[in-house]
């Protein structure tokens, strides 16, 4: 079996991880949620009409404002909503997985051994990886 065949097996592996799991529940509630998709919808149609006042050559400062006023608004109420607070940590915890597979094969194309690469960055690890001497060793 070749790289390409085993990678999409494994991507396959993936969708029956519990946080891809957590993250497609998470999903599903957010599109059967009839009050949060109406308002998502209006703060897309909000936007588009506070862009085109922002943009228009005789902008209307106080009408301008106002709408961004509300556009805050909107959009805190859409931040608060349970299921998109859920679906927001499981997105987190799928991209942390993504994130980890991206270790694993990074170590793999470095010539390092994918079997040491730790799910958990060492506490001193930033995460990020230009001029770091390599993660199969503690800090």
């Amino acid at each position: 079996m070749d790289a390409i065949m085993m990678f999409k097996e494994a991507a396959k592996a993936l969708q029956s991880d519990p946080r891809f799991l957590a993250l497609d529940a998470a999903r599903k509630a957010n599109d059967a949620d009839t009050e949060l998709q109406e308002m998502i919808a209006a703060f897309g149609r909000l936007n588009t009409e506070y862009q085109e006042a922002a943009l228009a050559t005789d902008a209307d400062k106080e009408k301008v404002q106002a709408m961004q006023v509300q556009m805050n608004e909107l959009y805190a109420k859409v931040m608060s909503n349970e299921n998109m607070n859920n679906y927001g940590r499981a997105q987190q915890e799928a991209e942390k997985l993504i994130e980890f597979i991206g270790r694993i094969v990074t170590e793999a194309m470095n010539g390092g051994d994918p079997m040491l690469v730790q799910e958990e960055l060492p506490s001193c690890c930033s995460g990020g990886c230009s001029g770091c001497s390599g993660c199969s060793g503690e800090c």
